[in-house]
């Protein structure tokens, strides 16, 4: 009897798949949207900052830079310190900080629900939206002329200027995300026997939430900016009229010094906002 004929199977079929741990193996280090670990971001952070440092050290202390243009990484330091013990700048940090938060709270109360009803209703949104967008535009800086006449140097015209540069961006930002609702919950929700407020209640304003605090924790750094600006003319305390004094007086020392403490005091509140909305809305990003 003649042997039967063996079937073989394709070498492509025979093969085995690469198991998970195997694509793992071969990814690349740096691939788009590859996330990295906590430990690396912070490392990569902070290279970055160490980096910066070295290289602004190595052009103001190699003589590449003059002092008068410049001030080496030790001399802001030292100016620094001077700042704080013998011209009592945290009472200007302390007011900067109070003007930036006045003026945005300000703003947040009056844009969010603003905002949330031009998100919601159509009419409410044909009506505000068109001054809102021109309003938008507009610097907050252009106003301070107008704000010294009306409210005069004090601390009302800080806030002004803050809520002005603040309040028409979250308006705007605030609508956006209430108007991209899904229409299949809200569609859900009438079925289910809600009225318009309860859609407001329950679905439109609990779906935005995480979406409307990371854009209040936007705007926030953006008011970071108007109240450098409203201090610099008329003020008599403030970071901001700390570095106009330092620039009448070449002190480019101090002046690179209160910009650090605004950049550090801005990170800080920015990832404190971050670790609350985390808190409040970690749902969000499941």
């Amino acid at each position: 009897m003649a042997d039967s004929p063996t079937v073989s199977m394709p070498a492509a079929a025979s093969t085995a798949l690469p198991t998970p741990a195997a694509v793992q193996r071969r990814r690349r280090p740096i691939a788009p949207l590859e996330p990295v670990s906590a430990r690396a971001k912070w490392m990569l952070g902070v290279g970055f900052f160490i980096l910066f440092v070295c290289v602004w050290a190595f052009f103001t202390l190699g003589g590449f830079v003059s002092p008068t243009f410049l001030a080496s990484p030790p001399t802001m330091v030292k100016e620094g310190y001077l700042l704080f013990t013998e011209f009592n700048f945290i009472h200007d940090i302390g007011m900067t900080v109070w003007r930036v938060f006045g003026g945005f709270i300000l703003a947040s109360l009056v844009a969010v629900p603003l905002g949330i009803a031009m998100g919601a209703w159509k009419p409410v949104e044909a009506f505000f939206e068109p001054f809102v967008s021109f309003c938008r535009y507009l610097p907050a800086s252009a106003f301070i002329p107008l704000l010294i006449l009306w409210a005069g140097i004090g601390e009302t015209q800080k806030l002004l200027v803050i809520f002005i540069g603040s309040v028409f961006q979250i308006i705007l930002m605030v609508a956006v995300i209430v108007g991209g609702a899904r229409k299949d919950l809200v569609e859900a929700a009438y079925t289910l026997g809600a009225n318009s407020g309860g859609i407001v209640k329950r679905v439109l304003i609990p779906g935005a939430a995480p979406g409307i605090a990371e854009t209040l924790r936007l705007v926030l750094g953006w008011a970071w900016t108007y109240v450098i600006v409203a201090e610099l003319i008329g003020s008599s305390s403030g970071i901001g009229h700390m570095i106009t004094d330092s620039q009448a007086l070449l002190n480019t020392g101090q002046i690179i010094f209160g910009i650090i403490v605004i950049g550090i005091i801005g990170l800080v509140s920015d990832f404190a906002f971050k670790a609350l909305n985390k808190r409040l809305f970690g749902w969000a990003s499941l």
